[in-house]
């Protein structure tokens, strides 16, 4: 009777097939959505020779879009780091009025479309915008420069983070928090050595997925960078533009450039993951 229950059991905890099946499904899911199409990106570039291939991705243009694309999305993935921990912080740890809608604004730029999203930040922002006409006579323009791709960027990189660690934060043990205030600890000892190892993994998780995101924006950019060649012009729009011009291989290219570099700097991270968790010792 033991094993019957056992069996019965065990074949309950398998709702879905087996694993060769299931690995099948995965894996043939996986290639027509994802390997295949990114495939096809590189076969493509294959047309051109190392000279064409090297041309393109090297132009004046495209170095100065390289360095706007990553750069704006590093400094806005950090500062997203910042404020979304302080944002799930306080929707985690304090009750007050409105808080619904507040958690509910941080998915805003998931559902708002990108395109509305720049002309929003555009209108609030530009030079005669309700915010912009204030700044500008005082020497300070948010629009039409890569300020304005930081701000955008920000914008749409917040609910990554704030998603991410805010049900680690739900779920970290306040016992330990208590004992370590009881021991003696200050505050600022509390969050570094109890509550901050408990989450860095999830902050680089969230961080990941901001900058990646950023880097791939377009957008709720294009209306807010001004797009002028060497100042504010992104990596996407540089290959919108090629690809307007016909010139299909020089585009892949570019977004070949962009997929490989994006790629290393998520192994980069997912490593410090790994790293953080073994000297930790949170879970994987």
């Amino acid at each position: 009777m033991a094993l019957f229950y056992l069996s019965r059991s065990h074949k309950a905890a398998r709702v879905l097939p087996g694993f060769n099946i299931t690995l099948g499904f995965t894996l043939t899911y996986l290639s027509l959505i994802v390997l295949i199409p990114l495939s096809a990106l590189v076969f493509k570039t294959f047309t051109l020779t190392w000279e064409q291939f090297w041309a393109a991705v090297t132009g004046p243009r495209v170095m100065a879009s390289y360095r706007l694309t990553f750069g704006a999305s590093l400094i806005a993935a950090l500062v997203n780091v910042v404020f979304g921990l302080l944002v799930a912080w306080v929707l985690v740890r304090y009750d007050f009025f409105g808080k619904k809608v507040v958690d509910a604004l941080v998915d805003l730029p998931f559902a708002l479309p990108t395109a509305v999203a720049g002309i929003s930040l555009t209108a609030l922002l530009a030079g005669n915008g309700w915010i912009g006409q204030y700044l500008e006579p005082m020497g300070i323009q948010l629009a039409f420069n890569p300020n304005g791709v930081v701000i955008a960027l920000i914008f749409i990189g917040l609910p990554f983070v704030v998603r991410t660690v805010q049900p680690v934060l739900e779920d970290a043990e306040k016992e330990l928090e208590e004992a370590a205030t009881c021991l003696g600890a200050t505050r600022w000892q509390t969050f570094t050595r109890v509550i901050f190892p408990s989450i860095a993994p999830a902050l680089l998780t969230g961080f990941a997925m901001a900058f990646a995101r950023a880097i791939g924006e377009y957008g709720s950019v294009i209306f807010i960078a001004g797009n002028m060649p060497m100042v504010s012009e992104i990596t996407p729009l540089i290959i919108i533009g090629k690809l307007e011009q016909y010139d299909y291989a020089g585009a892949t290219a570019v977004a070949v450039v962009m997929l490989v570099i994006s790629f290393i700097l998520l192994l980069v991270i997912n490593a410090l993951q790994a790293w953080q968790r073994r000297h930790t010792g949170a879970p994987a």
